[in-house]
């Protein structure tokens, strides 16, 4: 069933070709009679480098803190992490991936060697948060861990003692180091990221060279592992295109995708102080991940019909200026309503394309660009994007139900924008939620929903704000919180919903 969400929320602005008389009313139509399609978990992913005060200041304090910890890990990270129900974490980069040696992160704390993070602020990197931290941290959280070897500045040797080290639990040299070092079993990793950015950061490598890397760092990367091989910068269709070619499929699990909301990467503008202009454009470029995963899509199809390799964008998230007074390679900012927006459109972007998207990470956890959490010190906060996300874990690993949705346009000057971005989906209970989504700065817009279905009651939550501007601060840090929603009405199996300006609405249909 083709899913006029797709065709709508392409990215692209659309220059004025009719008059509002004669623009199409909102309307989404359910489709439950489609085929089935499970909307992967892993979509729900996260993202943690070693930059900024992500790890260090973020997520670990270390064991001696007064900041409660489970092994220097923060206790209220774990918790708010925990609630999200995060299903991955991406770990150590990023483009700190391939300069990081693992076994600099192993054995004593005070033996570790120092390293400088290049890439990243300068700053001396010490080692102190290793693989044990790492991955002792995602089993006290519940999730899934993804390692992002490296291909840049490693070795294939290297890259395969790391597998070796984490996941072989007979004798070996590996296996026997990490018993010595205080872990009996393996930690049984599953995803592996070969390498990152390779097209830049990662080595500066063409497509046709990159492909033959892969292929031999994965020929030794012994084990039942979901290989991932850095995918393309983008809309760079032609380095997906010569990896889909050159790579056989029994070698290729996954294929990245990168892709931020910026404004222009040259002038990005303040994450807080913007204009509806400003606000607009970054609407755009996050609609133009339609555009990139349907296209993405296409050039794997052509090469893998069946759909084995899954397409993992992982990283995603907008991208601004650092906040003033903050070190420029720490990449801290503030996380407002804009970042909701677009955390709501990504996501339903990715549930509706999820026979291909299995798999993605918001960039990042903690920190860092578009971060579910900010510290300061002892005090910690919850950002607009995480709210959504919570909102929106209702989908994770239900069935997705295919709509057609047609939209009113989002008019700045002489451009256009669908306003209104959708998802469904039927839990495993047999509950339906819908996602909505409506990214018009100043106009509410009114939904008409046609189930299909005898539900008999209807709730939600909402997640809107006075200002596009508005954000959580270590002053007022529940300024923005979701709470219930009253503008849902059920009759006779249609649903209408009245969505304020800038607001992220889930229902609940049963």
């Amino acid at each position: 069933m083709k899913n006029k969400f797709r065709s709508v929320c392409m990215g692209v602005s659309l220059l004025l070709t009719a008059s509002p008389a004669l623009q199409a009313q909102n309307k989404i139509t359910f489709h439950t009679d489609a085929p089935t399609q499970t909307i992967n978990r892993n979509i729900y992913g996260h993202f943690a480098e070693h930059l900024g005060n992500c790890i260090y200041g973020g997520f670990y304090v270390g064991d001696t803190s007064r900041i409660p910890n489970i092994k220097g890990v923060r206790k209220d990270i774990i918790a708010a992490l925990k609630a999200l129900k995060i299903p991955n974490l991406r770990w150590p980069g990023g483009c700190f991936a391939d300069t990081y040696h693992w076994k600099d992160g192993i054995g004593p704390k005070e033996k570790r060697p120092t390293i400088v993070n290049t890439w990243w602020g300068g700053v001396t990197e010490n080692n102190s948060f290793g693989t044990h931290d790492f991955l002792d941290m995602c089993e006290e959280l519940g999730t899934e861990p993804y390692l992002a070897g490296n291909v840049g500045s490693g070795t294939v040797q290297e890259l395969a003692d790391w597998v070796q080290y984490v996941n072989f639990s007979g004798k070996s040299p590996m296996s026997d180091l990490r018993q010595h070092n205080g872990r009996q079993q393996p930690w049984k990793v599953q995803y592996w990221g070969v390498g990152n950015e390779a097209w830049g950061c990662g080595g500066n490598m063409r497509p046709e060279y990159y492909a033959d890397i892969y292929r031999k760092y994965a020929t030794f990367m012994s084990g039942n592992l979901f290989k991932i091989a850095s995918g393309a910068n983008s809309s760079d269709y032609n380095w997906t295109e010569v990896l889909m070619k050159n790579i056989p499929l029994h070698m290729l699990d996954g294929l990245a995708l990168h892709h931020y909301s910026v404004i222009d990467w040259n002038k990005k503008g303040s994450a807080v102080d913007f204009s509806e202009e400003q606000y607009f454009r970054t609407m755009r470029s996050a609609c133009f991940m339609d555009t990139l995963v349907r296209r993405h899509s296409a050039i794997m199809d052509k090469y893998d019909p069946k759909k084995k390799v899954a397409l993992v964008v992982d990283e995603w998230g907008g991208w601004y200026n650092v906040e003033a007074g903050t070190n420029p390679g720490f990449l801290f900012q503030q996380n407002t309503m804009r970042d909701a927006m677009i955390a709501g459109v990504t996501l339903n972007i990715f549930h509706n394309h999820s026979d291909r998207v299995r798999m993605a990470n918001l960039a990042q956890t903690v920190n860092v660009l578009q971060a579910v959490v900010l510290t300061k010190g002892e005090q910690l906060i919850l950002t607009p994007t995480y709210h959504v996300m919570e909102m929106y874990k209702v989908h994770q690993d239900a069935t997705l139900i295919p709509i057609d949705v047609q939209s009113n346009k989002y008019t700045y000057k002489n451009e256009q924008l669908p306003a209104v971005s959708a998802s469904a989906s039927k839990d495993k209970s047999g509950v339906t939620h819908i996602s909505l989504v409506n990214i018009d700065a100043s106009k509410a817009q009114e939904i008409t929903v046609q189930t299909g279905a005898a539900y008999k009651s209807v709730a939600g939550r909402i997640l809107s704000s006075a200002k596009l501007q508005d954000h959580n601060s270590f002053t007022q840090p529940d300024k923005l919180r979701p709470v219930a929603f009253k503008g849902a009405v059920l009759k006779n199996n249609t649903l209408t919903v009245k969505l304020p300006p800038f607001s992220v609405v889930v229902l609940e249909l049963q």
